[in-house]
């Protein structure tokens, strides 16, 4: 083990820096590969909070992802905070610039939304949104997890300021695979993490008493990475990287605008509609459909017709284009027994499922 420390003890880094010339149009030092989506919203949000003293309000939205406002909620007990959610349940399930800016005002600390949202796959004006949160005095922390890998982002050019995200959607990392923070270099001296590990000790190996954080991204660092995760981001990254994120975003473009023509010309006349937005440039990689029998559906699918995709509540069907393992003609065949299933009304033969995962 000790011998093994130099070849890997920056890997955090190193791989983030990866994600970030890949795919998040991040420069290098402002990225690291650690811990799991959660926590590191976690990190950021209280960080982003306890640097804004004297302001209580956070900003997020109904739609978000649950682990985000369940976290948020945490934070408010904690601190003292007042959660404000916009109503964006209806629709595309996004807020508009011209949507939150009734919300913003000097007691605002903390905005945050998903780029992507995870039920509809509408995506978020980050430009605006962050420019619009700093004019007001507060900070604004992004989830990526459904955005990494299959949309160009530019955080450096957008003003992004803070962000984290999983690996394992569009990644292709695997189950469990590591989580990734961004702060850009203009915040990594302002904002201070609660969990203070000796990863982020500026002279680490000196083990001294007293916490003196790094001035860099590794001051936003618990402790050891996992390495056998971080080899899985490795490898998934360079070949997302090789392929190039533009082509990548164009397949996808392309694939769900495939999935909604065939939706609209064979599951419309079947009772259902979708709630993904029309224009490419303001959806993700996935598609929503929705049918009052949403859920038998998704699991006769995956039982009867081996079309993997997956049920959210109350009534939607999420059907994803992969780029980089996922062909036209998987797409065509998967819609195909979509529509097949629901003609013959066979997910009425299903047994429900008692697992937790929908």
């Amino acid at each position: 083990m000790v011998s093994g420390w130099h070849s890997w003890i920056d890997e955090a880094q190193s791989t983030g820096d990866l994600i970030g010339r890949a795919t998040l149009g991040a420069a290098s030092g402002q990225i690291l590969t650690v811990d799991t989506t959660s926590v590191n919203f976690y990190q950021l949000c209280y960080a982003a909070i306890t640097a804004r003293p004297g302001r209580h309000k956070i900003i997020s939205d109904t739609a978000n992802f649950p682990t985000d406002r369940y976290i948020l909620e945490g934070l408010c007990q904690e601190l003292g905070c007042e959660l404000v959610l916009i109503n964006d349940e209806d629709g595309e399930e996004y807020v508009t610039p011209e949507m939150l800016a009734p919300y913003l005002d000097d007691d605002v600390a903390l905005v945050t939304f998903s780029v992507i949202q995870y039920r509809s796959g509408a995506l978020h004006d980050i430009a605006r949104i962050s420019q619009m949160t700093r004019d007001s005095g507060a900070l604004c922390v992004w989830d990526a997890s459904h955005a990494v890998g299959v949309v160009p982002l530019q955080l450096d050019r957008d003003n992004a300021g803070l962000a984290i995200g999983c690996t394992y959607k569009y990644g292709n990392s695997g189950p469990g695979s590591p989580g990734w923070l961004y702060v850009s270099t203009s915040l990594q001296q302002e904002l201070h993490v609660p969990i203070q590990g000796w990863f982020a000790q500026d002279d680490q190996f000196a083990m001294a008493q007293g916490f003196d954080r790094s001035p860099t991204i590794r001051g936003f660092q618990i402790a050891s990475p996992s390495i056998i995760g971080l080899r899985c981001v490795q490898t998934s990254f360079a070949m997302i990287e090789r392929a190039g994120l533009q082509a990548i975003a164009k397949k996808a473009a392309t694939g769900t605008e495939m999935m909604l023509a065939l939706h609209d010309a064979w599951l419309a006349p079947l009772g259902c509609s979708v709630v993904t937005p029309r224009d490419a440039s303001k959806r993700g990689g996935h598609i929503t459909i929705r049918h009052p029998e949403a859920k038998r559906i998704s699991q006769a699918l995956r039982e009867f017709s081996n079309v993997i995709l997956d049920y959210r509540e109350p009534d939607c069907i999420r059907v994803a284009m992969s780029p980089l393992p996922t062909s036209y003609i998987e797409v065509w065949k998967g819609f195909d027994r979509i529509r097949e299933l629901i003609k013959t009304r066979k997910y009425e033969e299903v047994v429900e499922s008692d697992s937790r995962v929908t």
